[in-house]
């Protein structure tokens, strides 16, 4: 029996572009929507939709879209921390649209759905971060009203 290596190559071969072509099918499957998304996203900011090909500029243009000041894109550069400010920039595009934190989480994880949903959606752009959610200033700050642990004590008599 003559067991050439020719055929064992080329089955090889053929099984690994197998392999590679269907791992780049699936990635296309949820990188377009995102990509589609974010594109309609950015126009709905008054941004141009190409700028969420390029990848340090759509950062930039996300932080612009929030209000930010641009070190925030040295910040989302530099690593460790990078994680951190990525998902406080996704938690204000989503604040800018009016939407909450449960749209953050879904931006996150699940984004071939929600950044579609947020672009062709009937979410509009209220500005910079929706005035830091009406007001809320995210955590409190000084002096903020809305703070239950800003109250005045209750009077006890």
């Amino acid at each position: 029996m003559d067991y050439s290596s020719q055929y064992s190559s080329e089955s090889v071969g053929i099984l690994a572009a197998g392999v590679f072509g269907t791992i780049i099918f699936i990635s296309l499957i949820f990188t377009l929507p995102i990509v589609v998304g974010m594109w309609k996203t950015f126009q709905k900011a008054g941004k141009p939709g190409w700028a969420c090909l390029i990848p340090i500029y759509n950062t930039y243009v996300m932080i612009e879209i929030v209000g930010k000041p641009s070190i925030w894109l040295l910040w989302c550069l530099l690593p460790c921390i990078n994680f951190i400010f990525y998902i406080w920039l996704t938690n204000l595009i989503s604040k800018s649209f009016g939407k909450d934190e449960g749209f953050t989480v879904g931006l996150l994880l699940l984004g071939f759905i929600f950044w579609p949903i947020l672009g062709f959606g009937s979410a509009k752009y209220l500005g910079p971060s929706a005035a830091e959610a009406q007001q809320g200033r995210f955590g409190g700050g000084f002096n903020n009203p809305n703070d239950p642990f800003n109250q005045p004590p209750a009077n006890q008599f």
